[in-house]
């Protein structure tokens, strides 16, 4: 999935050791806005400083982030976690939001269906006195 909107936070990065492998990891949290009629927010995940360094996601900054959307379960309860695996900046788009997957997007009311057969109301006939 993809979402475009303005980095509005970046949390306090993360790091600790795998216990199952030894290796260092590194994590950060970000939190995007988009610039929907109705904006939304979205907090998401960074994992690897490779990517956190390749990324080098700013506050402030239009991005387009490509992400993954997981649950998983502790103690009887479910976590969703929104992991980004490519955010790259917008240039010289306009700031209008873009959803690549338009399956999730809301659709907009429609307006009332008027029967053209019926008359218009205008006319002295359908006065009530």
């Amino acid at each position: 999935m993809e979402i475009q909107g303005k980095i509005i936070s970046a949390l306090p990065e993360r790091s600790g050791t795998s216990q199952r492998t030894g290796n260092t990891w590194k994590l950060q949290e970000f939190v995007v806005e988009t610039h929907d009629q109705y904006p939304k927010k979205m907090a998401f995940e960074v994992f690897g400083e490779d990517r956190l360094q390749r990324f080098n996601i700013q506050v402030g900054q239009e991005v387009n982030i490509a992400f993954d959307i997981d649950a998983h379960e502790y103690n009887g309860r479910w976590f969703n976690s929104i992991r980004a695996y490519d955010v790259r900046p917008v240039d010289g788009q306009p700031q209008a939001a873009v959803n690549a997957n338009t399956d999730d997007a809301m659709p907009m009311p429609e307006a009332p269906i008027v029967d053209s057969a019926e008359p218009a109301g205008d006319s002295a006939e359908d006065l009530p006195f």
